[in-house]
């Protein structure tokens, strides 16, 4: 009952809120638009059914989060976004909340990362409310754990894609999304549900 709730919740959403978060009056003049971009510009590295590459990286919370601390524990989904500050990006992050309780009814946690700065994420994340994920930082050696996935775009920022990574370390899913658009929390749940 509590993943059909959550599915409900999740439609409801998708159908009826998609802009909410953008188009808030904490946003007002604060977002840059960069138009229309190559909706892909990068050559995956890895595949599903590979392990997922380790990775450390600083998170706005002040800890270092790396994939293998969550390796015979928990599920887990990388959400990687362009950069900070971005109409799309400030609008996807924050629809995750929405989704939590699927991730907690399956035993997975979200990573969140871009290639910006922690001073930069910090603000960004504080302008669009709590989030209950980890976001880190790839800033710097820049793009290194993008360029490690494969979607590293030549300009400098990540894809918008997602990897979902089950308990034993191995990809079960990739969605590298044309990035002028929000990747469908309804696939998400789908695929994250597939794991148990």
């Amino acid at each position: 009952m509590m993943k059909k709730i959550s599915m409900m919740t999740v439609l409801f959403f998708c159908f009826f809120m998609q802009n909410a978060f953008a188009l808030s009056d904490a946003y007002k003049n604060n977002i840059y638009n960069p138009g229309k971009l190559k909706p892909v510009d990068s050559i995956l590295k890895v595949k599903v059914g590979e392990p997922a590459p380790d990775f450390s990286l600083k998170a706005v919370s002040g800890k270092t989060v790396s994939l293998k601390d969550y390796l015979g524990k928990k599920n887990v989904v990388i959400s990687f976004v362009p950069a900070a500050w971005t109409p799309v990006c400030s609008d996807q992050w924050p629809g995750y909340n929405i989704i939590k309780e699927i991730f907690d009814v399956n035993d997975a946690v979200l990573l969140g990362i871009t290639v910006d700065n922690i001073p930069t994420l910090y603000s960004w994340t504080n302008q669009m409310g709590k989030l209950w994920f980890e976001v880190l930082s790839d800033f710097w050696p820049h793009g290194a754990v993008a360029e490690k996935f494969g979607v590293l775009r030549s300009d400098g920022v990540a894809e918008r894609a997602i990897f979902i990574i089950d308990k034993k370390g191995i990809i079960r899913y990739i969605d590298v999304h044309d990035i002028n658009q929000r990747p469908a929390l309804e696939i998400m749940v789908k695929e994250i549900e597939k794991l148990n």
